[in-house]
């Protein structure tokens, strides 16, 4: 053997000695006084603070000092407490984490991952500043903005961000995954944008935020991960604990094409662990991106499901956020589905940002109609939470608070019985089959209406709008309709004089609010 061979051999040697002895990571979270994000000899550290590796939690000692084991392909945070912010970057991206990759991403992914973060620091310290946290507080929440390209990216900006940046009425916010719509190098344009917000901003990764390449579903996350921090994680506001999971299994572990939605032996280990230093009447709220409703075997990997489920055994507050369907859905879980409390659990399936994938009429401001395919305007959430309660209320960008019913319905009717029928359909946002939903003709008593599960017919009039035209609108097409889980009618009379007649539709949400939208329509005499 050369010099050269051996002196190769026992760096090999040596590199694997270091690699195997460095299995443990150990650090502080300390009070940052001077907020400069490095721990500085009279700076206290901070007991009974929760660090995590993405599967084990451990809570600091007196000293404020945690010990981890550590691999070589982890990400190390600290699940920020109630009373304390985490640093955030120039674009209000919380910095809760430290990325364990010695040797980086792997460089043959079409999107880079991290690059290599080498030797472990001899500690990994997180700094906290205590800060006024109201136990009632607003969150806002956006699902799928999903943009292609730099020319949706300008819709997503003009018809959202620009009316939420600035917001004074909210603590932080959410993005409920596909981010984009796979050019991951579009992340970092949307990082730029949200910055302007002016809020802490998390992320949950989307089926389209996935590196496709990946070989394996732990390499999956890579360019995330470098983009966002960890994909699985947890923090704490007010009285409320937040826990944001992937649930995308990428590549399918059944050998298909495509993904299957569930979680890894891993992150259910983190869950159950974190759950051990929640109380059982805080309010959790459980993030995904694709929503847990079972309509087939390829919907989500059931046993998943129901271990996630037991391992909320007894936490009698919690809901569970998800998009992914470009609808706005709510689903309720019992235990005919495996639920194993009293108190079914709510799953917010929320409406898409970028709406109908950006397509529709291109409106005044420049910015698609975009409406979902189950007649919902594009909008956003505030998540409003007091305590361990909550209540919802979505906001239709671009129209008043209040607008949160959709009605449609002939214009005209005639005084023959049989050319004079009509219907009114009310199509209530954030409703359900469950909903109160009642209408009444001027000042008469108010009536219930039916719930109906079939497309909502403004959407299939907006289609024929298209399909119907004899030439080309700017935009696109919008796609096929789907049944709307929010719909009712009632019948639409023509015996109440000639003239015009006003319609009001009451509506009454899951939280006690209660909403009113009008219209009219006129009866005219039947020509003979």
């Amino acid at each position: 053997m050369t010099r050269i061979h051996l002196l190769l051999a026992g760096l090999s040697i040596l590199c694997c000695t270091l690699l195997q002895a460095q299995d443990n990571v150990t650090g502080y979270v300390f009070h940052d006084a001077n907020n400069d994000g490095i721990r500085d000899r009279n700076e206290q550290g901070l007991a009974g603070i929760a660090v995590s590796n993405g599967r084990e939690v451990v809570k600091t000692d007196r000293n404020g000092r945690y010990e981890l084991p550590i691999g070589h392909d982890d990400i190390i945070f600290v699940i920020k407490p109630s009373g304390y912010r985490v640093p955030l970057n120039t674009h209000n991206q919380p910095q809760f984490y430290y990325i364990h990759k010695p040797m980086g991403s792997p460089s043959n992914l079409e999107y880079p991952g991290v690059k290599p973060t080498g030797a472990l620091p001899k500690s990994v310290d997180f700094a906290l500043v205590p800060q006024r946290e109201d136990s009632t507080f607003k969150m806002l929440v956006l699902g799928d903005p999903q943009v292609l390209d730099q020319r949706e990216l300008g819709f997503f900006e003009k018809g959202i961000v620009s009316e939420i940046a600035g917001t004074d009425d909210a603590a932080m916010g959410i993005t409920l995954g596909d981010i984009v719509q796979n050019d991951l190098g579009m992340h970092q344009d949307y990082i730029l944008l949200m910055g302007k917000v002016g809020i802490p901003w998390y992320n949950v990764i989307g089926n389209h935020d996935l590196n496709m390449d990946a070989p394996v579903d732990s390499l999956h996350d890579e360019t995330f991960e470098a983009n966002f921090g960890p994909a699985t994680y947890s923090f704490n506001y007010g009285q409320a604990h937040f826990i944001v999971m992937d649930n995308n299994l990428y590549p399918d572990p059944r050998g298909r094409k495509g993904l299957w939605a569930g979680y890894s032996e891993k992150q259910l280990a983190f869950v159950e662990n974190d759950l051990k230093h929640v109380g059982k009447d805080q309010l959790i709220v459980l993030v995904n991106h694709i929503q847990m409703n079972i309509v087939n075997e390829n919907s989500f990997r059931k046993p998943d499901r129901q271990r996630l489920f037991e391992l909320f055994r007894g936490y009698s507050n919690v809901l569970a956020l998800s998009a992914h369907t470009h609808q706005h859905q709510q689903f309720f879980y019992g235990k005919e589905d495996g639920w194993p409390n009293e108190t079914p659990l709510h799953e917010f399936n929320v409406g898409a940002t970028c709406g109908n994938w950006y397509s529709g009429i291109i409106n005044e401001h420049g910015v698609a109609d975009a409406t979902m395919s189950d007649g919902t305007p594009r909008g956003y959430v505030y998540l409003n939470i007091s305590g361990n309660r909550y209540t919802a209320n979505f906001k239709v960008a671009g129209k008043p608070a209040d607008y949160q019913i959709g009605l449609f319905h002939r214009k005209v009717l005639g005084t023959i019985w049989w050319e004079g029928r009509g219907r009114i359909y009310a199509n209530f946002f954030m409703g359900h089959k469950g909903s109160n939903v009642e209408y009444r003709i001027d000042d008469e008593e108010w009536k219930p209406m039916r719930y109906i599960l079939q497309p909502d017919p403004a959407y299939v009039a907006e289609l024929y709008r298209w399909d119907t035209a004899d030439t080309l609108f700017p935009g696109r097409r919008p796609t096929e309709p789907a049944d709307c889980s929010h719909l009712w009618w009632a019948p639409l009379p023509n015996d109440r004089g000639l003239g015009l007649h006003r319609i009001q539709v009451r509506a009454t949400d899951d939280y006690g609010q209660v909403f009113v939208q009008e219209s009219t329509y006129e009866i005219r005499a039947a020509e003979e």
